[in-house]
């Protein structure tokens, strides 16, 4: 058979930029493989995460709406299909590795809590060593994804997993090395996102109304949603360019009404008094099943009582990796007593 992969890894040296992330000189992974003979390394690793697990678990998790009735509320596996449309979109535009880019975005969430931000903060508080989202996303594919062999990444995929999470600190960071162009688009892909689309969502439940929105955000970024997604693409793209590809950039208008659109976010969607009463049961429902199954460690499921970490990391591994639904019913099968009946009928 003709190996493919090697025709795929001699023309990125031809098309690529000469910033770009080749798949030939990848610095490889922790455990040594065979190479495919069809898909390069980034190409392998972009399929791995699309066939976990934990990737199907995102289509059940919170984006901003807990468990939204209606067909349009984005999940978070809706949100990372978005952040990777996007982020391709800028690197093909620069002739950068498409296969990473898209690698780095379709995990980059994947160790997001059941309860989107809520439930992070939950484990965060209760768990001794703390819980960051990224960082347990690439534990997830370090350790915990194929009963416990990991999916044995790429160094480049896993770095801009683990770098890509912003909060509510500066977007563009020099503080935070991303070793690639690609890993650098996907950090920005993912609040070029969550802006266009939770905004998108907040106005479709009524949160607020457009007439709520600041007049100078409107005229910055547009009045719908694919004039703003046009609008953070297209400066990104220019703005690399004019830096010569030394970083992935953004103009300093961009960066500054990026700002004022995450401050508005957060204080009219994010900590809105409808959204926060949910989200409070919800880090009550995290917390007790954490001292539950810290408790109880024989009722944890088999495949974290088998790990080599210690209990109160295998309870949090555990419950992270629910999806919305499944946490809730879990809650209520511990703590929601159940009628006794001594009536048994026979037909």
């Amino acid at each position: 058979m003709i190996n493919i992969r090697s025709q795929i890894e001699q023309s990125e040296k031809v098309y690529l930029s000469e910033n770009a992330s080749l798949s030939l000189e990848s610095m490889g992974r922790a455990r040594k493989e065979k190479k495919c003979d069809v898909r390069t390394d980034f190409q392998r690793d972009r399929d791995r995460i699309i066939h976990s697990k934990s990737f199907r678990r995102l289509k059940d998790k919170t984006q901003v709406f807990l468990a939204p009735y209606g067909d349009h509320f984005r999940t978070r596996m809706t949100h990372v299909i978005e952040v990777s449309q996007i982020a391709r979109t800028i690197s093909r535009a620069l002739f950068l590795n498409e296969d990473l880019t898209e690698a780095i975005a379709l995990g980059h969430d994947l160790g997001h809590t059941p309860f989107g931000h809520a439930g992070e903060q939950a484990l965060n508080s209760i768990h001794k060593g703390g819980f960051k989202h990224y960082l347990h996303s690439l534990k997830i594919v370090d350790t915990i994804e194929n009963n416990g062999k990991g999916l044995n990444l790429t160094f480049e995929v896993r770095d801009g997993i683990s770098k890509h999470s912003k909060g509510r600190g500066p977007i563009i960071n020099n503080r935070i090395k991303i070793n690639t162009l690609e890993g650098q688009v996907v950090r920005l892909s993912d609040i070029f996102a969550y802006f266009t689309h939770d905004l998108d969502d907040a106005l479709r439940a009524s949160l607020i109304n457009k007439k709520d929105l600041p007049k100078k955000l409107i005229s910055f970024f547009g009045s719908t949603h694919s004039e703003r997604i046009s609008k953070v693409v297209k400066d990104t793209i220019n703005e690399t360019i004019k830096c010569e590809y030394k970083k992935i950039n953004i103009s300093k208008d961009l960066e500054k009404n990026l700002n004022m659109m995450r401050d508005f976010l957060f204080e009219n969607v994010y900590y809105h008094e409808k959204l926060k009463n949910n989200f409070e049961k919800a880090k009550r429902v995290l917390s007790e099943l954490y001292v539950f199954f810290l408790n109880n460690p024989g009722k944890l499921d088999e495949v974290y009582r088998s790990t080599s970490d210690t209990h109160p990391e295998n309870c949090l591994d555990f419950i992270a990796g629910m999806s919305d639904e499944y946490a809730l019913e879990i809650h209520k099968s511990i703590f929601t007593p159940k009628k006794w009946s001594i009536i048994d009928f026979e037909v």
